[in-house]
């Protein structure tokens, strides 16, 4: 991270060994050999069946050493830094579960070989915090050996990565410096018993998972214009809407919702997590091929979406989650990972919004979205020309031009297409826009499974055409969307494989593969005892905008329903987890993901328990926990 290249070691080259014979690898991605690692699958780190980690990230190093020497491991964390929270790890050969603790940098306890040091998200550690392995605890130091970070070779003899000046603090505390002037260490975790000197890490109070409702008082200069009629998604925006505003109903315009910064931070910690987990399961299932059917994804597309998975460069930008939020705790209903909408309202216009209406409380939880999303997509490598795909629905033609501001900023040069206008064929077959430039990558905003309809549609039950195989005139035919999406030389965004964890068929696997996870729900593919019991939702497994949805109660009565075109499709059954019920509205919290990392929040309301395309977005604002 901070050598300059040619002093770095090649991706997967051994940089030096650790206690127990562990070894060190570089993880310079830039190195890596494709004909090696030809897909996501070679970048799984396994020992037997164990899984450690990604190649060769500093949690997996963490995993693997600890496993080597001490036969446990811990949990799968979304970031480092959340190893700081953890409270146990699991023995591999029988199960059993050990305790962790954590000492805060400066504790009296000082570390000691074999734990685990903890860096904080944030300067040479941004987002993700990093981890390593403390291997001796001298006078004025300590040793550690980590990776995916400085990736040179160790010179001979030498046993560590690096060596962290320490000291004795005054009150008898043990003080370890970080040489990143702009990181810090947390602390560090230790397998033991005895919890003297160790921090606290207990459950939130449930109070502070509270949303509370507030209005502002109405002013003369309430009815001016506070969105900019010049800026491309702000026009259109205001042409939807009918001005500005984020509610359609007027006696909303000046209400907004609140949650504390304890709340903030399990939303953002949930997100992170529950996205690795989405991203484990859809491995998962697309390694089985009994558990791919129950997606009902015709099967010629089944490579095709293989191929997108396996291809890492391939990555998402954004998805949204669904939580319920309230006293009872914090609950994902879905991942929309694909054309997720909500991005505009969270990232800029609830911001437009406090700024108009004078509202100051706390800060705007979607203040983060934005440059978020310029850094997803500077790090996608989309740097040629890249073409936004859009229907002429109102709501599609202000994301698309708000995606488009992200990806002007992050570098990306753009084209916009308004559904398959000006698309022709190239002498070589390449589709080509309408000034005859060829189209190679692409960020959509059609949902994959609404292009899969038309996709069925054109080519009916031939599967040649699947595959692109079907003999077509291109002096009479023009590119159809299966020609543009499903190209083997263009990239999309989203990509293919995001049908997998959008699609409510990932619920009952995810609740298989992480049963006690406080996140995640359980869900079913078939209605049982446990469930009727407790009250269930009945989910269309390719549903979207909250159509064909049932909820009953646990007496079997029916709570509320939606009408919609995907009735006829495969369903599966989650548990009743409501949402809460605030000013006579039933709230739920958006999250968004950019990169994969929280990158955002906002908040959908409706009289109905049902949230909707047509629900309302209103302000959230995130305030210290004193000020609920």
């Amino acid at each position: 991270m901070s050598l300059d290249r040619h002093h770095k070691a090649k991706f997967g080259s051994v940089l030096g060994v650790g206690p127990g014979g562990v070894e060190v690898y570089s993880s310079d991605y830039a190195t890596a050999d494709p004909v090696e690692l030809p897909n996501r699958q070679a970048y799984r780190s396994y020992i037997g069946e164990v899984y450690t980690g990604h190649k060769w990230q500093c949690v997996e190093l963490a995993r693997r050493y600890l496993y080597l020497n001490h036969g446990y491991v811990f949990d799968d964390v979304a970031m480092a830094y959340d190893i700081f929270r953890l409270r146990e790890v699991r023995v591999i050969a029988d199960d059993d579960r050990l305790p962790l603790k954590s000492f805060k940098n400066g504790a009296k306890r000082p570390p000691e070989p074999g734990c685990m040091l903890i860096w904080n998200e944030g300067g040479e550690f941004d987002l993700t915090g990093h981890v390593a392995i403390v291997t001796e605890v001298l006078k004025g130091a300590v040793r550690c050996i980590e990776q995916n970070v400085e990736d040179k070779t160790w010179p001979a003899g030498q046993t560590f990565s690096r060596e962290l000046p320490a000291k004795t603090l005054p009150n008898g505390g043990f003080w370890i410096d970080c040489s990143y002037e702009n990181a810090n260490i947390m602390g560090w975790v230790i397998q033991t018993d005895d919890e003297t000197h160790a921090e606290v890490i207990g459950d939130d109070d449930p109070e502070l998972y509270e949303i509370k409702v507030n209005h502002l008082p109405r002013r003369a200069t309430d009815g001016d214009v506070w969105m900019d009629a010049e800026k491309p998604e702000d026009a259109a925006y205001m042409a939807m809407m009918g001005g500005c505003k984020l509610s359609q109903d007027d006696a909303k315009s000046h209400t907004y919702y609140r949650i504390g910064e304890t709340a903030f931070r399990e939303l953002k910690r949930a997100t992170n997590e529950l996205h690795a987990m989405f991203m484990h399961a859809t491995n998962y299932v697309l390694n089985d091929d009994e558990r791919l059917r129950r997606f009902n994804i015709p099967e010629p597309l089944w490579p095709r979406i293989h191929q997108s998975w396996d291809n890492r460069r391939n990555q998402m930008i954004t998805g949204r989650f669904d939580f319920s939020l309230s006293k009872r705790g914090l609950k994902a209903y879905e991942y929309n990972c694909d054309s997720a909408s909500c991005h505009m309202e969270t990232g800029k216009v609830q911001g437009l919004w406090a700024a108009h209406y004078g509202c100051d409380v706390g800060r705007c939880a979607g203040d983060e979205l934005f440059p978020a999303l310029v850094r997803a997509w500077h790090d996608s490598e989309a740097m040629e020309r890249l073409h936004i795909m859009f229907d002429d629905d109102p709501e599609e033609v202000y994301h698309a031009q708000y995606m488009r501001s992200a990806m002007r900023a992050a570098g990306v040069p753009t084209k916009m297409i308004k559904g398959l206008e000006g698309l022709s064929w190239g002498d070589d077959g390449e589709v080509l826009d309408e000034d005859g430039d060829p189209v190679q990558w692409v960020w959509k905003t059609w949902a994959w499974e609404t292009a899969l309809d038309d996709i069925r549609h054109q080519i009916d039950d031939d599967e040649e055409d699947f595959r692109l195989r079907r003999t077509i005139d291109r002096t009479k035919t023009a590119p159809r969307l299966v020609d543009v999406l499903l190209r083997r030389n263009v990239m999309v965004f989203e990509p293919l494989w995001s049908l997998i964890p959008s699609n409510k068929a990932i619920l009952p696997v995810l609740h298989e593969m992480y049963p006690t996870r406080k996140y995640v729900l359980n869900t079913s593919y078939e209605l049982d005892d446990e469930l009727a019991s407790a009250g269930y939702v009945v989910k269309p497994i390719v549903g979207r905008c909250g159509e064909n949805i049932e909820i009953y109660d646990r007496n079997n009565a029916l709570l509320g329903a939606s009408d919609g075109k995907f009735g006829e499709r495969d369903q599966i059954y989650q548990e009743l987890f409501p949402l809460p019920k605030i000013g006579g509205e039933n709230v739920q919290i958006c999250t968004f993901t950019a990169g994969g990392t929280f990158a955002g929040a906002c908040v959908r309301t409706d009289p109905s328990v049902i949230i909707t395309t047509h629900s309302d977005i209103l302000p959230l604002r995130v305030v210290p926990d004193d000020e609920l």
